[in-house]
């Protein structure tokens, strides 16, 4: 008798033109199929296994707590290891004095940044709306509010669906703001969008601007021109307006260093979100951090009691697979790190002007590897054919670009780097 299997249908989530990989193991970042055959992770999953599968570390740290308790509300049972947590955590990232709020994943953990931010401009600047401004090749997360008010074309709601939200400002990127210099590209001076987005409705209106500081996956992977988040910070300053770095996807060293934003001079965030790097596919999470010139104003007699952060946030078990996460970042040999994501890079690069790639862009462990349209779909069969599979991207400008997320685990070795770059190369030849 065959073994029942459920209708696939019957699941309602994200499907693919391309067969789905039955899995019986994993290796780091290798999955072990069911026909004998391994397949390397070329996009870290959904952008999240930063530390690949099956971690020694994360499972110790797991079943530490799991014997002690396995839930307590942080209200009621002393948050210890989120406490833990918060204290690691900021340290990594280099803001060690920050407030911390954890949540259950990244969309949750923009709603819970947006709420703070617009809590502590009431308090502090007497605002009464509190607006935030996103730009037109963002993507915030899945919620009704987050899709709303980014720019993904995708995923963006239908128009009467948006309870009119949108993005205010054009992301400093050739597919929606090409045309900024006549032709020459971005460049800091594309940060006067920002201003005049705020300026239009009211910077006493504006509680902040959300932004990622390097694109994710609605463009591509691209990098704000040299300057650009610097102009943006001061901008925002100058109006009281809060700076929130959604750093979903790239914080925790997907770009190369702890925080995006740390690859340019005076563009430190008031807000920071976390998510994909933090629990690095173990677990959902997501966490807000405050700067320590403005997280006492949550705590003021006058502001609104702080955003609901949902039954499962600051979980103990979450708390530790976190752990577990920073523990296995923090033993990486980071100078190896750096070689092997220069190493990457140059090789992706290697490959614009062949026929079927139009673009190449990124930086550290993230890169974005745009194809001629309708090509995406046999480029990554190509690849699977060949033992590495991709995460998609689509959805910028118009006619919208398309092309594959390259952003391997960071404790990927340089031989796994070979076998991702020679695979792809070899597929993209073979499409040429």
């Amino acid at each position: 008798m065959d073994r029942y299997l459920p209708h696939r249908e019957r699941l309602l989530t994200s499907s693919r033109p391309l067969p789905d990989f039955e899995t019986v193991g994993s290796d780091g970042p290798w999955l072990h199929l069911a026909d004998g055959r391994r397949i390397l992770d070329g996009s870290s999953g959904l952008l999240c296994a930063n530390v690949g599968q099956g971690s020694p570390a994360v499972f110790s740290r797991v079943e530490k707590q799991f014997s002690r308790y396995t839930f307590g509300g942080a209200a009621v049972v002393q948050p210890r290891i989120q406490l833990e947590l918060m204290d690691r955590l900021c340290r990594a990232v280099g803001r060690p004095e920050d407030s911390v709020a954890l949540t259950t994943c990244g969309t949750l953990g923009v709603e819970v940044a947006v709420g703070l931010a617009r809590n502590i401009v009431r308090v502090r600047d007497g605002k009464r709306r509190g607006e935030i401004l996103t730009s037109d090749l963002s993507y915030h997360g899945n919620s009704a509010f987050t899709l709303g008010v980014a720019g993904n074309q995708i995923r963006n709601p239908r128009p009467e669906d948006r309870c009119g939200l949108g993005p205010a400002f054009p992301a400093p990127y050739p597919p929606t703001h090409g045309h900024a210099h006549e032709g020459h590209g971005c460049d800091a001076a594309c940060a006067g969008e920002v201003a005049r987005a705020i300026d239009s409705r009211g910077a006493e209106n504006v509680a902040a601007i959300l932004i990622e500081p390097v694109n994710g996956t609605t463009g591509g992977a691209f990098v704000p021109p040299g300057g650009y988040l610097r102009r943006v910070a001061d901008i925002c300053r100058k109006r009281n307006v809060l700076v929130i770095h959604d750093e979903v996807l790239t914080g925790l060293w997907r770009t190369g260093t702890p925080l995006a934003s740390r690859h340019w001079d005076g563009c430190e965030p008031d807000l920071v979100v976390l998510s994909k790097g933090l629990g690095a596919g173990y677990t959902g999470v997501g966490a807000v951090l405050v700067a320590p010139e403005i997280a006492p104003l949550l705590r003021h007699k006058d502001a609104d009691p702080l955003p609901a952060m949902g039954t499962m946030a600051t979980h103990p078990l979450q708390a530790a697979a976190c752990l577990g996460v920073l523990d296995e970042l923090e033993s990486m040999d980071f100078e190896a790190f750096a070689v092997r994501g220069e190493r990457l890079g140059v090789a992706l690069r290697s490959l614009t002007g062949w026929a079927p790639v139009r673009d190449v862009r990124g930086i550290g462990h993230l890169y974005g590897v745009e194809v001629a349209p309708g090509l995406l779909w046999p480029l990554m069969r190509e690849c699977e054919r060949r033992g590495v599979f991709f995460y998609p991207f689509t959805g910028a400008g118009h006619p919208r670009s398309e092309g594959l997320v390259v952003a391997p685990p960071l404790n990927c070795d340089s031989q796994d780097i070979d076998f991702l770059t020679g695979a792809l190369t070899d597929a993209v030849t073979a499409l040429s």
